[in-house]
């Protein structure tokens, strides 16, 4: 009875120890080739983010929108790229342009690796600074407004457009070069 007790228990520790490693390990994988230092990226999001949009970037009631099933769909419309950049969140934080490109990065693959189109290609620090110098300081609800109202217009069509892309794409696992 007493080694039945230990090898269950130790069999729970490896499990626990190798899950959370495991998990630890796989998002270091997928971030590595498109994120610089994704332990910063992460350390960023819980130091200048996830305080309103939440661990899990669910959001909050009257306050800051989810991302998970959002996020990724922005950069299927026009000016949808710019506006993940220029939001004041993102645009007036302290967090320099390398970084924030990181974290930018790091924010798509973490809460929408599934939902990014194949042809994806990682904000840099230039890009960044760029679009950041042009903040939706009052305009930041009503962009994004316009920019979901452009996705629920096409809706099918972006459907069509994920699954054709799916079709032809190779199972991806968010890491290194994409096409």
């Amino acid at each position: 009875m007493g080694i039945t007790r230990n090898i269950a228990v130790i069999s729970v520790a490896i499990v626990v120890v190798f899950g959370i490693t495991g998990k630890a390990y796989t998002q270091e994988l997928i971030t590595a080739d498109l994120v610089n230092n994704p332990q910063k990226a992460a350390l960023n999001w819980m130091v200048n983010c996830q305080g309103c949009h939440g661990a899990d970037a669910n959001g909050s009631p009257n306050g800051a929108p989810p991302m998970p099933g959002v996020i990724a769909s922005f950069l299927l419309v026009g000016g949808g790229r710019e506006y993940l950049a220029r939001v004041p969140g993102v645009a007036i934080s302290p967090i320099p342009d390398g970084e924030l490109a990181d974290l930018l990065n790091w924010m798509l693959l973490r809460f929408a690796c599934d939902d990014l189109p194949a042809d994806f290609k990682p904000y840099d620090a230039a890009e960044v600074s760029a679009l950041r110098a042009d903040v939706l300081i009052t305009q930041a609800a009503s962009e994004r407004d316009r920019l979901l109202a452009m996705l629920s217009a096409s809706e099918a069509k972006r459907e069509v457009l994920v699954k054709d892309i799916n079709d032809k794409t190779p199972p991806q696992n968010c890491g290194g070069a994409r096409g």
